[in-house]
């Protein structure tokens, strides 16, 4: 395993859900990853945020991580879900709520 998917490996499992996103939560930088923090927030689930164009290494490194070619990309416990459609798909189906069930809320902080 190449320093970079270790990297992303404890990124993965250092926190119950992350999305690895352009731009912050709290400033998303394309259209995509502001959609996915818009499906999570009305989630209520916490999650953690990795920018991925603060560190190129990141950005090419999780497109092969998790064998998906495009950004934003959702892990939860360690597991690639998907990208945004894919997110927006399971939150209609209320898919995503369930797999996010028991999942730390979010705070008003966060």
């Amino acid at each position: 395993m190449s320093n970079v998917n270790e990297r992303i490996a404890a990124m993965t499992k250092e926190h119950d859900v992350v999305l690895f996103m352009k731009g912050s939560k709290l400033f998303p930088q394309c259209g995509f990853s502001s959609r996915a923090v818009a499906i999570l927030d009305h989630t209520g689930v916490e999650f953690e945020t990795v920018d991925v164009l603060q560190d190129m290494e990141i950005r090419e490194g999780i497109k092969a991580y998790s064998d998906w070619p495009t950004i934003p990309q959702l892990y939860v416990d360690g597991e690639f879900v998907g990208g945004s459609d894919i997110m927006m798909e399971m939150f209609e189906a209320g898919e995503l709520q369930q797999m996010l069930e028991g999942k730390k809320a979010a705070t008003s902080e966060s």
